[in-house]
């Protein structure tokens, strides 16, 4: 639910509803439109790309333009002041900066001062911070956001507080933490991921540090239950990047990114029934790259695309009715190698995909046509000085 929910077909929220519980509809009057202004190129403006700079001290967002041949040109303003602090470095994780209130508001993580950061997207596409919108993530390090409705989990990484924790998003775009809606985790955890799946009736989260995934069934406002067998044990090391199929929501994919030997990275795929997670025949399959950490699904789930961060790498694969791949071959990032390449997402119409190439920090952008991709001649995007980036969204 990297378901602009990691999937902008279905919502602009992370495996996310259409709609608030309780009442976001506040912030329609600053939604964001596809804009009718125009590139110096003559490509108009159709949407946007947001990047969690991760700078050290003040964390910043990184903004651009979106033009309808796929290109990018920086937002005015950009980078915006998030409200909290960012590490400097990359996050290892999948998740970290997501959309909440169908698009209209920016959820980031705040890795070094332990907060989220809650900000508003305004119409021409620049971000301004919600009044109180900083807030504790609930315990140390917060490395991935999971969004569904009004319903907020984050993930906590650090060894002093490692756990999820729950929060619901209100009516300003404040967020209010939800009192016993925290599930501890081991120090040794190392949380990399936490997502809803499309109906926002189940949440996963995978432990890189120790090879598991933790599986749970949403109950009655997000309380979560875990499932009989949670966590389960990774098929391969470091289980990191994942995602629901976006057209069948009990199909779970998972990068398994740590495993030792030469180009031996896996993708792992799993039927969930009611929270029990169930190997897909024949799986893992093989990558033949190494390091398949970040994972994104096209909106018609018919292919899945990962990251291969020290390849410098994206495998492409197809996916069968019951969750099976079968690999189409890798294409490569063309900046520096591509070595650092880290978090995708697609566009709402699926056509481009875009890249946080943190190594470089930049943006890489390239065409989808079907199971393939193209990196675009101008591509990467630098992004403002300083940044570390960790997560993409697009709208």
């Amino acid at each position: 639910m990297k378901s602009m929910s990691r999937h902008t077909a279905h919502s602009l929220e992370r495996g996310s509803s259409a709609a608030l519980v309780f009442g976001l509809v506040a912030f329609a009057a600053v939604a964001v439109p596809a804009s009718a202004s125009a590139s110096a190129g003559g490509s108009s403006v159709t949407g946007h790309v947001y990047v969690n700079d991760n700078t050290a001290g003040t964390n910043t967002i990184g903004a651009f333009d979106r033009h309808s041949d796929g290109t990018l040109t920086p937002e005015p303003g950009s980078p915006f002041p998030a409200g909290g602090a960012g590490t400097g470095a990359g996050l290892a994780s999948q998740g970290a900066i997501q959309f909440a209130a169908g698009g209209r508001l920016v959820l980031a993580a705040d890795a070094a001062s332990n907060q989220i950061s809650v900000l508003r997207v305004n119409r021409n596409g620049s971000l301004s911070p919600v009044p109180g919108g900083v807030v504790s993530s609930g315990g140390a390090t917060p490395v991935s956001i999971a969004v569904h409705g009004s319903l907020v989990y984050v993930a906590n990484a650090g060894t002093a507080a490692t756990n999820y924790t729950g929060f619901r998003l209100g009516r300003g775009g404040q967020l209010f933490r939800i009192p016993g809606f925290t599930v501890t985790l081991p120090s040794a955890a190392q949380p990399g991921d936490v997502l809803f799946n499309g109906t926002g009736t189940k949440l996963v989260g995978t432990r890189v540090g120790t090879s598991q995934i933790d599986s749970f069934t949403v109950g009655f406002g997000g309380r979560l239950t875990p499932a009989r067998g949670s966590p389960f044990q990774a098929q391969g090391l470091g289980p990191f990047g994942s995602e629901f199929r976006p057209t069948h929501p009990s199909q779970l994919f998972v990068s398994n990114a740590h495993n030792t030997a030469a180009d031996s990275g896996t993708i792992s795929a799993f039927t969930d029934s009611r929270g029990t997670l169930t190997p897909v025949a024949g799986s893992p399959f093989a990558d033949d790259q190494m390091a398949p950490c970040w994972v994104e699904i096209t909106h018609d789930g018919r292919f899945l695309f990962t990251v291969n961060t020290a390849s410098g790498t994206i495998s492409r694969f197809s996916i069968a009715v019951g969750g099976e791949l079968t690999l189409l071959g890798s294409t490569p990032v063309a900046a520096t190698g591509g070595v650092g390449a880290v978090d995708a997402r697609l566009s709402p119409d699926g056509r481009y995909l875009y890249v946080d190439e943190s190594k470089i920090g930049s943006v890489g952008v390239f065409v989808v046509h079907g199971g393939s991709l193209t990196e675009l001649p101008s591509s990467p995007v630098k992004l403002p000085a300083g940044a570390a980036p960790a997560g993409v969204i697009a709208s």
